[in-house]
Parts: C-alpha cells; structure tokens; sequence
C-alpha cells in the first residue's frame, strides 16, 4: 500500500499521521487497519518494532466519538513503561480530533489518576493489576467500553497477569471489539482468544521480526569470571551509537552500570528497584540520545520504541526463549538494520537449543574479540567517547513543533467548562475551533493545546481577554 491515504481515515487522522512522518502503512499496519475499522474481532501475531502500536492506535482513534466523555477503549499492557509509550501514541495518533488517553499503572499515585479518570477521557491504557483495581473502586467506568485491546499477550501471561486480566474482560460489556496482539500464540493466549472472542480473524506478519536478515544474531561462548571484560572489548569493536545491555537481575545492572560508568561510557542504567519517574526519565534520556549505553532487565524494557538501536547485548542469555524475541526485537526496528549478541557460559548453553527452535533458526556461535582486533578500534572508539552527542527527534516532537501548551489558572472551582475557553478563544481573529486542541480543565488549573502554530497569537491575545467574566493568568505550560 503506498500511503495511509487508502484507508478510509479522516483529515484529522491523516494530518497526524502526516505530522508524525508516518510515511507509508507498516505490514501490520496494512493486514490490520481495514479489518479493525470494520470492527473485527482480530488475533495478530506480530513482533515487537513492526509498527502495532499504530495498527490499533489508528482504528480506535478514528471510530472513538469525540462527543462521549466515558472510555470508549480499554488497551492492557504488561508493563508501566509500555503503558505510558502506548498511551503517548494514541495522543499523537488522534491529537487533531482531540482524542483524550489516559494511563493507569502501579508505583503511581491512585488518586491522581483518579482525578485523569473524572476528565472526559476517550481512551484507558493500563496495566492489569492497577486496572482492575480502579474498576472495583468505581473510578474507571465501563459501560461505554466498545474496545479491548491486549498487547504483548504473550509477556502478559509470562508475567502471571492472567487472572487478571481475565477478571477484568469479564467486567466489560459483552457487545464489544476484541482485539489481542502477541509475537507468539501459547496455549493460554489461545484459551483467551477461544473462551472471549467472536470469530476472530487471525492475522500473521511474519515480515518485521526475529527472523528476518535486519538483525544479524550471533553468540559468544564466555568464562563467567571474564564476562565483563569481553562485554567492554565486544563493545569497542562493535562501537555502536546506541546500545542496550540486558542482565537477569537488579543486582547485575548496578554493578554493570558502576563499571561502565568508571570506564567512562556514557551509560544509564534502568530496573524495577528505580523510583518510577526515575524509570520514565532514563527511558525519555535515551530516546532523545542523551546517552549510548542502557543496562537494563527484562521487566523495565518494555516500552522502549525507538527506531535507531543498533547493538543489543545479552550479557546475561534469557531462561526464558520468549525473552530472547523480546530482547532482541528492540534492534532492527523500523526496517533499520541492527546487531544482536548473546553471551553464555558452559553452564548457560542448555539454554541455546530451546530458544533456537522457538525461534525457528541456529544462531551461530562467533569467537570473542582477540586483543589484535580491539586494539586497531580502539582509537575509533575512544573518539566516539569524546564526540558530542547528538539530539534525536522524538515522533512526538516532530508533531509537537506546531502545538503550544497553554496553562490558565482557573478550572473547575471556578465553573470553568471547555465550551467557556472555546467560546473566548474562537472569537480571536484568525483561531477556529480547528486550532484548538486538548482541554484539560483540573479543580484549579486548564491546559489548553493550541494547534497549527498559533499558539503564541492565542498566549498574547489572552493577556487582555476574560473567560467568562474572568481575567485568568496564562502562559506556556512547563514542559
């Protein structure tokens, strides 16, 4: 398909998808988007980086009725960071048709989500645990829900979240749109989609994955006590721009990281011992190229979308195969291509086999770098160590260059309601009702997205302007 333009979308949709660079549909954007307009029950086998994120994102935005102010979609995914990413492209997808997402999750406080659940919100994405926990406390409503979405079904059920998540589907309506996406399809993801789901059409793209010739995989056989010396000298030959290290445990991460970090490598490290916003920082850190090295657990990647990682390293290999997909599916994304090597020890190799025929491929067994090779890319590496390192645009910056956030502190104590700010705002020579985006009115404070770059013409206009009969403060909103 050549463009989005063949799909029956809308000129808000289209516009975001413009402004995002979402150029042409990726192979699971193309099988799925027809069918999901059509409200189609569907099973998607997909990998993680083929672009499924957009491939639900888009039909629910664009069927989502502005007008509704319950949640009209319910997205589950396994982890918080995903959560957040997820929650962040369904914004940018349905930003000009003004589509409001949520995200729900642990370590997070309770009432402030609450709060974002009170606001007329389109779109609840969230994990199990902290889902089904605002729907036995009444905070999260469901009788509008006409979408379900389960991403990454098969981590789901690797993390034990099965009776939850079968919980919640049945507090849902039943006259609803089931859709569930997995790189794989076990057994208990097959129960799922047997017991909830109404001829489902099951879609495969085989395509953007583990198997295909943009991730070269490789494995080094190493003696547990040289580990971390290999992994310094297989990083000065490899010398990528962007590199993602992956150990087992919490532990292992902190003493990688200190190691790096006293060699000099531009390194963050990221597990599930960190406060959560310390989480969601490194991740927002190395999406913009803040840093090249990420030390990182299975747990606390899972929201990693970025098109440009060029080396992952399995320092520890994964005791379970379906990590190893996972893991390694965070290189070669976006048809770029990209490096995945995998240490282990004599004690570890009972581990190759099965990931082997779970991915359906040997993965061949490569020599460590002999000192003669690590020398000559030595000097290479070193320059890269002092070399600045450059800012890399985010999809939401790009469609962000255009849109201003404008605060206003006034809200609900004040009866304030968004027909009120509407009202003011298109009476401003040259703003309409398309230049205005996202109204989020809180008990004492309102943002307001501004659209189409006029948000500096509304920001000086309201300096003098009242919204009803109230002179409010106004400024751009803080980052």
């Amino acid at each position: 398909m050549e463009s989005f333009n063949n799909f029956k979308l809308s000129d808000s949709i289209k516009q975001a998808l413009t402004e995002l660079r979402y150029d042409n549909p990726t192979e699971v954007q193309e099988k799925v988007v027809p069918f999901a307009l059509k409200k189609q029950d569907l099973i998607v086998k997909s990998q993680t980086g083929s672009g499924k994120t957009a491939s639900f994102g888009i039909p629910i935005c664009e069927l989502a009725d502005w007008e509704e102010n319950k949640p009209q979609a319910l997205i589950l995914t396994p982890t918080r960071e995903l959560a957040a990413q997820v929650k962040e492209d369904i914004i940018n997808i349905g930003r000009f048709k003004r589509i409001k997402a949520a995200a729900v999750f642990g370590k997070h406080p309770f009432d402030k989500q609450k709060l974002e659940l009170k606001q007329k919100t389109h779109v609840v994405v969230g994990t199990p645990g902290r889902v089904y926990d605002h729907i036995k406390k009444g905070t999260l409503l469901l009788d509008k829900i006409k979408y379900l979405v389960i991403d990454e079904a098969d981590e789901m059920f690797n993390m034990g979240f099965i009776d939850q998540v079968e919980s919640i589907i049945e507090e849902l309506p039943e006259e609803r749109v089931t859709s569930i996406y997995s790189a794989t399809i076990p057994d208990d993801v097959g129960r799922l989609c047997n017991k909830y789901m109404k001829n489902p059409i099951k879609l495969e793209v085989a395509g953007m994955g583990i198997t295909t010739n943009k991730i070269e995989h490789s494995l080094l056989k190493v003696n547990e006590e040289k580990k971390s010396s290999i992994l310094k000298d297989v990083t000065i030959v490899e010398n990528p721009d962007s590199c993602i290290v992956f150990s087992r445990t919490q532990e292992m991460v902190n003493a990688l990281f200190s190691e790096l970090k006293r060699a000099n490598y531009s390194t963050e490290k990221i597990h599930g011992g960190l406060r959560q916003e310390d989480r969601f920082s490194v991740m927002n850190d190395f999406k913009r190229g803040s840093f090249r090295y990420l030390i990182a657990t299975d747990v606390a990647a899972r929201g990693i979308d970025i098109d440009n990682i060029a080396l992952i390293i399995n320092y520890d290999i994964p005791v379970e195969k379906e990590s190893y997909v996972h893991r390694t599916g965070r290189t070669g994304r976006a048809g770029k291509s990209g490096k995945a090597i995998t240490f282990f020890t004599s004690v570890e190799e009972k581990y190759v086999a099965p990931i082997e025929e779970y991915i359906g491929f040997s993965i061949p067994v490569k020599s460590v770098p002999n000192q003669a090779d690590v020398a000559k890319a030595n000097k290479a590496f070193k320059e890269k160590v002092i070399a600045p390192l450059q800012d890399k645009k985010d999809k939401s910056d790009l469609l962000n260059e255009n849109i201003m956030k404008l605060y206003f502190n006034g809200g609900k104590k004040k009866k304030l309601r968004p027909v009120d700010f509407v009202g003011t705002l298109t009476s401003i020579p040259d703003i309409t009702a398309d230049d205005i985006g996202i109204i989020t009115i809180q008990e004492n404070v309102t943002y307001i997205d501004i659209l189409n770059a006029k948000g500096t013409i509304v920001l000086q206009e309201m300096k003098n302007r009242t919204i009803k009969g109230k002179q409010l403060k106004v400024h751009e909103a803080r980052k």
